[in-house]
């Protein structure tokens, strides 16, 4: 994969007493959250549907703005953030959506390689590096495949695929194994982890209490609105 650039040395994401609800009349989603997530650090977000995973998510790679509160990412107050300064956050990210969000026109190696295609590099340049994480996520074979041919566990290992092919800061996953068989459950989980120990910030949304307890990672648990952190 590109070699990524240097991250901040310090926060990566930063909750201070946060609050979300998406009416003003509507019930808190999340309530004065607070945390801080510090440059190349891993965790998990648990919690029961709807605890507001999703939404949590949702503030971090700016797609939502918080009721009341402020969301810091990579040190930059959220608030009022210029379109330029959102793009340039954005493009920080790697995202894995829980709808996964392909590109029906394009094809798998197409949808994998929409990041650097964007930043403005080469085929030429990153062909070899997607072809290569397609094969790691086990899609090899389906680099020429259009997404409505592929099942629902061949879309999530490459939403996974475009979320991380450009070594982004921070990778956000919003339940990335919840399609796969445990086998390729543990090969993500393992990608992640190499991503982080190369330098990246992992949040991974999940129900899935195995995988959470074969990282060793640290968690954060979301319930009634509320969090806490749970030590490795």
């Amino acid at each position: 994969m590109p070699a990524q650039s240097a991250a901040p040395a310090s926060s990566a994401v930063r909750f201070d007493a946060v609050g979300l609800r998406y009416s003003e009349d509507g019930p808190d989603i999340l309530n004065d959250v607070e945390f801080n997530l510090p440059a190349g650090s891993f965790h998990f977000l648990t919690g029961p549907s709807g605890a507001g995973k999703s939404s949590l998510l949702r503030l971090i790679y700016l797609g939502a703005a918080p009721s009341r509160g402020r969301v810091s990412v990579f040190g930059q107050d959220t608030r009022g953030i210029s379109a330029a300064d959102r793009v340039s956050l954005r493009r920080r990210m790697g995202v894995v959506f829980h709808d996964f969000r392909l590109i029906d026109h394009l094809s798998t190696f197409d949808n994998a390689a929409l990041p650097l295609r964007v930043a403005g590099q080469k085929p030429k340049a990153y062909a070899e590096d997607v072809q290569e994480l397609l094969s790691w996520v086990g899609l090899g074979t389906r680099a020429s495949a259009m997404p409505p041919a592929l099942s629902a566990g061949e879309k999530q290992r490459l939403a996974i695929a475009r979320a991380v092919v450009g070594r982004p800061w921070l990778i956000l996953a919003d339940e990335p194994t919840g399609a796969v068989d445990a086998d390729m459950a543990v090969r993500i989980l393992r990608l992640f982890v190499e991503l982080n120990r190369l330098g990246a910030t992992v949040i991974i949304a999940t129900h899935d209490r195995e995988l959470v307890g074969q990282s060793g990672m640290p968690s954060l648990h979301l319930e009634h609105g509320r969090l806490t952190e749970v030590p490795a």
